[in-house]
C-alpha cells in the first residue's frame, strides 16, 4: 500500500498547478477526457499541497454538481450491470468515483495536515452534497459520515464547531439530523461501553480506550451544547431549511401520488417543526445523559443543564433518574444537582421523600466557598420557604446554619444570618430558639416545641450549658434542635468582622409580627466575599472615627514603664554586625 502512495506522489509531482487546471477544465469541456477524473481524484489527499487540493477539489465539484440528480443510488454494483446499457454502466462507474472522492474529502477534513482554511473549503464542499445528492432533499447518509468523521478525529473539534455554528445549524433540517446523528453514535458508544466492562472484568483494562472513550463523549457533547435549542427560530424555521424541501424531513411516500401529494404541500408549520425538534433533541439528550460522563463533563453538564436542556424537551420528567442518582452522590456534584432537581420538583409535579434530608446533609462548611454557592444558598432560601415545612425541619435547618456560622469566612456568616432571618419569620413557631428565657433546674423540662404560641417569650427550666442539638446527626429528625437554641448568633456579636457583628442586630427584632418585618433577598449576600465585605467598608461613610493621639512619638511597641524589670531592647556587642 505505501508503494502505491510513493508511485501516486511522484507521478502528481510531474503535474504543475497551471497543468492541474488544465485537466480540469478539459474534463468539464468534453466526456473525452473522463480519464482526467482519476487523476484529478488524485490530488485530494492531505499529503498533496494544499493549493493542487483546492484546485482539483473545485474542478471535480463543478463535474459532479450538474450529474448529482443522475448518478444511481450506491446500492447498483458493477455485477448487476454487466448486460445492461452501457451508459447505466458509465453512470455507476461515476457514482463510484464520486463515492471515493467523497471519501478523500473526509480524510483531507480530519487530517493533522490540512490548514483551518483547507478545512472550511472540504466542509463547504461536502455539505453541499448533503444538499444536493438526494434530489434537492437533505442527504442523511452523507451527513452522517461527516459527523462520524468530526467526532473520531484526533483534531480539535472547536475548529469544525465553529463553521457548522455560524454557518448551518441556523438551518432546521441540519440541526434535525446532527440531533439523529448524535443519538446513533451513543447507541454505539454504549455497546463500546458493555463491552469494555466485560473486558474489566475478564482482564485489566487498557487506557487507551477508556481515553478513546472519554473523548467522544466530550466531543458528542460539545456537538450538543452548540446545537441551538429547538425552540429559538421556531418561527423563522420554515424559510430555513438547508435543502430547499421539507420533504428531507417527513417521511419518504411509497407511493408516487402520495409523493406528488407531499411535494405539493406547503412547507411544516413551525409548531409543527418544534415538536419534531423537541422529539429528537428529548432522544439525543437522553440517550446522551445514560453515559459514564467524564467528572468534568457531568459537573458541565449539571451546571447547564436547567437552562439549555429541561425546558425543551418533551417530557421533562424523564431526567428524574439521572438528577436524582446526581443528588444522592453528595458534595458539589449534589449541590449542582439541586438547581435542576428543583425546577423539576415545583414545576412538573416530580415527587422526591428524603429530598430535605439530602438537602440537609449538603450543608457542610466547603459549600460556602464553592464555585457555584450563590445558585446553592438562593435554592437552599426557596426550598425553605413553605409555610407548611414543620417545625422540626425548620429548626433543624435553623440550628445547623446557625452551628455553621461559627466555623465559615465572613461571608458565609452574613448569608446565614439572612436565611435565619427568613426562617425566624416564616416559622414562627421555632421563635422560642432566640426568645427563650431558660431558668435552671435539676432536670430538663419538655420539648422546646410545645410552647405558647402567643406570647412571644416563654420560661422553660433547663440545664444551663447544655446543648441538646446533635451536630453531626444526619436526620433532621433527630437532631434535637427544638430542645436547643441559637447561642451561635449571640456568639457572632463579638465577631472580629464588624459587619458581621452589626447585621446580627437584624435578629434582634420580633419576628413574629410579619406585618412588620420583610423578607431578606438572599442573592443580595449569596456572592459575597472578602474582597466584597472590603469594598463595602471602603465606601461605607463612618460618623465617628477613632483616633489615636501621642505627645511624642512611639519608638517600641510596649514602653518600659508598662512591663517593670523587663527590657525590650538588644544589646549591641561590639564586634558583631
Amino acid at each position: 500500500m505505501a508503494s502505491i502512495l510513493s508511485k501516486k506522489q511522484k507521478k502528481n509531482e510531474k503535474y504543475t498547478l497551471k497543468e492541474l487546471k488544465s485537466l480540469g477544465h478539459d474534463l468539464l469541456t468534453s466526456r473525452s477526457h473522463i480519464n482526467n477524473l482519476p487523476l484529478l481524484l488524485t490530488f485530494v489527499s492531505p499529503e498533496s499541497p494544499p493549493q493542487f487540493v483546492v484546485e482539483s477539489l473545485l474542478s471535480l465539484q463543478s463535474f459532479f454538481t450538474p450529474l448529482l440528480s443522475q448518478l444511481p443510488p450506491t446500492s447498483s454494483s458493477p455485477s448487476s450491470t454487466k448486460t445492461e446499457d452501457p451508459e447505466v454502466v458509465f453512470k455507476a462507474w461515476l457514482r463510484s468515483k464520486f463515492d471515493e472522492f467523497v471519501k478523500l474529502l473526509l480524510d483531507v477534513l480530519v487530517s493533522q495536515q490540512s490548514e483551518d482554511s483547507l478545512r472550511g473549503i472540504v466542509l463547504g464542499t461536502l455539505m453541499e452534497f448533503v444538499k444536493l445528492l438526494n434530489a434537492g432533499r437533505f442527504h442523511s447518509s452523507i451527513y452522517h459520515r461527516l459527523l462520524d468523521a468530526i467526532i473520531h478525529s484526533e483534531v480539535d473539534i472547536e475548529i469544525f464547531l465553529d463553521i457548522l455554528t455560524s454557518k448551518y445549524f441556523k438551518y432546521i433540517d441540519v440541526r434535525y439530523f446532527t440531533y439523529i446523528s448524535m443519538e446513533k453514535f451513543v447507541k454505539t458508544l454504549e455497546a463500546s461501553v458493555s463491552a469494555y466492562r466485560t473486558v474489566i472484568e475478564n482482564s485489566e483494562a487498557e487506557s487507551d480506550s477508556k481515553e478513546s472513550l472519554e473523548l467522544s463523549v466530550r466531543k458528542i457533547y460539545q456537538v450538543l451544547s452548540q446545537i441551538p435549542p429547538p425552540e429559538k427560530q421556531a418561527e423563522k424555521s420554515q424559510h430555513e431549511m438547508w435543502s430547499g424541501s421539507d420533504e428531507s424531513i417527513s417521511e419518504k411516500p411509497t407511493d408516487k401520488k402520495k409523493k406528488t401529494e407531499k411535494g405539493d404541500s406547503t412547507l411544516l408549520s413551525p409548531a409543527t417543526i418544534s415538536k419534531r425538534m423537541k422529539l429528537k433533541f428529548t432522544k439525543a439528550w437522553i440517550s446522551f445523559l445514560r453515559l459514564p460522563l467524564p467528572i468534568d463533563v457531568y459537573k458541565e453538564v449539571l451546571a447547564s443543564i436547567h437552562l439549555t436542556v429541561i425546558p425543551h424537551l418533551s417530557n421533562p420528567t424523564m431526567l428524574c433518574d439521572f438528577l436524582t442518582k446526581s443528588y444522592d452522590i453528595g458534595g458539589v456534584v449534589s449541590v449542582m444537582a439541586l438547581s435542576s432537581l428543583f425546577i423539576l420538583m415545583t414545576q412538573h409535579g416530580l415527587e422526591y421523600p428524603f429530598f430535605y434530608e439530602k438537602l440537609y446533609a449538603l450543608l457542610v462548611p466547603s459549600v460556602f466557598v464553592a464555585k457555584h454557592r450563590a445558585k446553592f444558598l438562593q435554592l437552599l432560601d426557596a426550598c425553605l420557604k413553605s409555610s407548611m415545612l414543620p417545625a422540626y425541619l425548620a429548626a433543624s435547618f435553623t440550628k445547623k446554619l446557625s452551628r455553621l456560622s461559627l466555623s465559615i469566612p465572613p461571608a458565609g456568616s452574613l448569608v446565614i444570618t439572612a436565611l435565619i432571618y427568613n426562617l425566624l419569620r416564616r416559622n414562627p413557631t421555632i421563635n422560642h430558639l432566640v426568645q427563650e428565657i431558660v431558668e435552671n433546674a435539676d432536670e430538663a423540662n419538655t420539648e422546646a416545641g410545645e410552647h405558647n404560641e402567643s406570647q412571644p417569650k416563654t420560661i422553660k427550666k433547663r440545664k444551663l450549658g447544655i446543648d441538646y442539638f446533635n451536630n453531626q446527626e444526619s436526620d433532621p429528625k433527630k437532631s434535637g434542635a427544638l430542645k436547643s437554641s441559637l447561642w451561635e448568633i449571640d456568639t457572632l456579636r463579638h465577631h472580629y468582622c464588624p459587619p458581621v457583628s452589626r447585621f446580627i442586630s437584624s435578629l434582634e427584632t420580633n419576628l413574629t409580627i410579619r406585618s412588620k418585618t420583610t423578607e431578606m433577598k438572599i442573592e443580595d449576600f449569596s456572592s459575597g466575599s472578602y474582597a466584597t465585605i472590603f469594598g463595602d467598608e471602603i465606601r461605607r461613610r463612618v460618623k465617628q472615627v477613632p483616633l489615636a493621639f501621642y505627645k511624642t512619638v512611639p519608638t517600641s511597641l510596649f514602653a518600659d514603664s508598662d512591663f517593670p524589670g523587663w527590657t525590650f531592647t538588644i544589646p549591641q556587642e561590639e564586634g558583631t554586625c
